[in-house]
């Protein structure tokens, strides 16, 4: 890939890949939109019958905490993304029921709810609720709690299903993103195009924004660009292409220099000329030229002259559709104009981008055209992770890559698989035993600490009691390794990072929100930190994820007393 191609590719005043600045509305269009999407009737029924079981027995009020994690790192790699916070944050500001909500609970609720309750369920809102979160953006593993919601129970409980359908695909997309971004290199630049294959527009929108963040430079979706800031990127397709068939549909058929010379030149038979010298220069055959294919190029050329990328597969690249490319970008070039460069959809890419990058080599030293040594190949043709790969193992001239179906709709792996689980109630642990060790659960309030080796990498991460004081740099800390044998280990960190910062306390949204870009930094520096072997996607190392020694204790305790809770029958 030429260095002048990637320059080429970041002009955006030259290019058909256009920075779309956030609109100054856009942060009163998200927190309306997340209402629109997310009010509060977007949950289970099981959370409303469980509130209400809570509110006649009285304990609505009691104080709670929940966590939300994961039990397993998708796509068989290391590590995963936390995204997803700001519209949780969002979410919770706006919590409220309409009257409308409320008397359509009336009408699914057992007729014996007693009708205090939905007055109870009117007045609900987040004021009593506190979240603290890993910042969003991190590098995070399987079993570390995500997010911890602290307030009064029917509300913590209410919020569940909501906050796990937040950051559940938000996490895994943008880590899908990541992986494909590791697949490609750092270099590569990589367009997401999910938009029309995406589990309907919310999913769209949300892939559109949580690639970008994890790691892809463009999108195709005009709504992300607008609200995100993110840039956005097109040109034509094959239908436009096709919906040609003779140059007598060009029209205009002139276009002025980019001089400003006001005499327009017929571009027509100035691109017919270059087309002979063209097929002279590479031997090529004129009669399979396909005149349909060099209206459409023609069209667009003159329609956008400064944004020439056309797609040349719909036919023959190699008989037609890079000649007729050749042709017009050569006659832009001789009124001043620069064009972008081509796309691929079809075939061997790489192989073809190398035939594509030799010919514009020709064309560049036969014609003395410098604008064709920096023209970008694009390609799109069903890209998979494997699929990345294996053409980043290749020879190729690729420039941009363009990713669909396989980066929105995680084909590898539909879901994360985020639990919500309660860990305290009235400042007392709470454990849930399972027949599958897996499944059960880590009790009381957390804090959470990264430990650092000496290269900076991330070692271990560190579950502790909330109560228990923050280990230090260069001090013995003994832990016990989740999902191993009761084995205590010993690790000396040199440096320790604390994972939990409070996020919304009291009604209020505590930070002001990252913008995508900004938080799309956080995850490249996130993921740079990571030890190779960690990052690696086939076969990483498992992170070590530990309990400190108080709260490996305080889970011993926990499953003696239940097995002597389970003679209360017996008791009296």
């Amino acid at each position: 890939m030429s260095q002048r191609s990637r320059h080429q590719f970041n002009r955006n005043e030259d290019s058909g890949f256009n920075m779309a600045a956030p609109s100054g509305k856009a942060c009163e269009v998200m927190e309306r939109s997340i209402r629109e999407r997310v009010p509060p009737l977007l949950t289970d029924l099981y959370q409303f019958t469980m509130a209400y079981a809570y509110w006649r027995a009285g304990r609505h009020r009691e104080p709670a905490v929940f966590e939300l994690f994961f039990r397993d790192n998708p796509f068989g790699g290391g590590f995963s993304l936390f995204s997803g916070l700001h519209d949780c944050l969002l979410f919770l500001r706006t919590f409220r029921f309409t009257d409308e909500d409320v008397e359509y609970l009336r009408s699914v609720l057992p007729p014996a709810t007693d009708p205090a309750f939905f007055h109870f369920l009117r007045g609900l809102d987040c004021s009593g609720v506190t979240l603290r979160s890993v910042p969003e953006g991190t590098v995070v593993f399987a079993r570390v709690p995500l997010m911890e919601v602290a307030g009064p129970l029917a509300v913590v409980q209410l919020l569940e299903t909501s906050l796990l359908c937040l950051v559940n695909y938000a996490s895994l997309v943008c880590s899908n993103a990541a992986r494909f971004r590791l697949a490609a290199g750092p270099r590569r630049k990589l367009l997401e195009m999910g938009l029309r294959r995406a589990q309907g527009p919310d999913g769209g929108l949300t892939a559109s924004r949580y690639t970008h963040i994890g790691g892809f430079d463009l999108t195709s979706n005009v709504q992300a660009g607008f609200l995100f800031g993110i840039p956005v990127a097109g040109t034509m397709a094959h239908s436009y292409v096709t919906s040609f068939s003779s140059l007598e549909e060009v029209w205009p058929q002139t276009l002025v220099a980019a001089n400003g010379d006001p005499d327009p030149i017929d571009l027509i038979s100035l691109t017919k000329g270059w087309l002979g010298r063209v097929c002279e220069l590479l031997g090529a055959e004129p009669g399979k030229i396909r005149e349909g294919e060099l209206a459409a190029f023609l069209s667009y050329a003159i329609a956008y002259p400064h944004n020439f990328l056309p797609v040349i597969d719909s036919y023959s690249v190699t008989c037609s559709g890079l000649l007729n490319f050749c042709a017009v970008a050569l006659a832009l070039c001789e009124l001043g104009y620069r064009p972008l460069g081509l796309r691929l959809d079809s075939g061997d890419l790489c192989r073809q981008s190398l035939d594509v990058r030799r010919v514009f080599k020709l064309c560049s030293e036969h014609f003395s055209v410098s604008a064709f040594q920096s023209l970008i190949i694009v390609g799109t043709n069903n890209i998979s992770e494997q699929s990345m790969a294996e053409l980043n193992k290749k020879e190729n001239e690729i420039d941009v890559v363009g990713v669909g179906t396989h980066l929105v709709t995680c084909t590898r792996q539909p879901s994360l698989g985020c639990v919500y689980k309660l860990v305290e109630v009235r400042g007392s642990p709470r454990m849930k035993f399972s027949e599958d060790l897996e499944k059960s659960t880590v009790p009381g309030r957390k804090a959470v600490y990264r430990l650092l080796d000496t290269e900076g990498h991330p070692s271990l991460d560190l579950l502790c009691l909330a109560e228990e004081p923050a280990p230090k740099a260069g001090l013995t800390v003994r832990c016990y390794p989740l999902g191993q044998d009761d084995t205590c280990h010993s690790i000396s960190p040199v440096q320790v990072t604390c994972l939990r910062q409070e996020a919304f306390i009291k009604g209020q949204i505590t930070h002001p929100p990252c913008s995508a870009r900004e938080t799309r930094e956080k995850v490249q520096t996130s993921i740079q930190n990571l030890h190779p072997r960690h990052k690696r996607l086939q076969e990483p190392d498992s992170y070590t994820v530990a309990l400190s020694e108080k709260l490996h204790n305080l889970i011993t305790e926990i499953r003696r007393g239940s097995c002597n809770d389970s003679n209360f029958l017996l008791a009296n």
